[in-house]
């Protein structure tokens, strides 16, 4: 579970303000480069394809800075969701890879494939196979819990990220923890 990221009233101002907005968005990227890492990781997989994703988030943050209205907490979904949206953005182009009537969660399906191959040799094989279940999870249900389980944010954190429905967040994510709490028990 990640630790929060917390954007001061300060840190609002100094992004608004042209002239500290450069240093201030470099502490930004400071502080959110770790956890948008993994959290894009767990969805792509792929470390490269993380590192790519993630840098191509945070020029489309820069570009779009000037515009953000938010406060704190917003910054920090806003981000998220800009990732998340580019995640999937190389999920659907790696889709198109695969073929016309290929879905969002086939590509998952493939990736979880990969899970064994990136994972290191000494790599715990339970830890392995959970992170392919998750992935072998519908996206919606991947998303929520990844955000829940891993990023360690609220319902009400992740609503805006997602653009969905507290309730039908725990919704999602209850049905995915049962999901893997029924394949991990067939696997013991």
């Amino acid at each position: 579970m990640q630790e929060k990221c917390h954007i001061s009233e300060e840190m609002l101002a100094r992004l608004r303000d042209a002239a500290t907005r450069r240093e201030a968005f470099d502490r930004v990227v400071g502080l959110f480069l770790r956890p948008l890492y993994w959290h894009v990781r767990r969805l792509v997989v792929v470390h490269e394809d993380a590192e790519d994703v993630v840098q191509e988030s945070f020029v489309r943050a820069w570009d779009a800075l000037e515009d953000f209205r938010g406060d704190g907490s917003e910054l920090r979904a806003w981000l998220y969701r800009i990732a998340t949206n580019t995640a999937l953005s190389l999920l659907r182009r790696r889709r198109r890879g695969l073929g016309l009537f290929t879905s969002l969660d086939d590509v998952s399906r493939e990736l979880a494939g990969r899970v064994a191959e990136n994972a290191a040799a000494e790599a715990d094989r339970m830890l392995v196979r959970f992170q392919q279940e998750v992935l072998a999870l519908p996206l919606r249900q991947r998303l929520v819990f990844n955000l829940r389980y891993y990023d360690g944010l609220s319902y009400g954190e992740i609503a805006p990220i997602l653009g969905l429905r507290e309730e039908t967040l725990r919704v999602n994510y209850h049905r995915a923890v049962e999901k893997l709490k029924q394949k991990l028990k067939e696997e013991v």
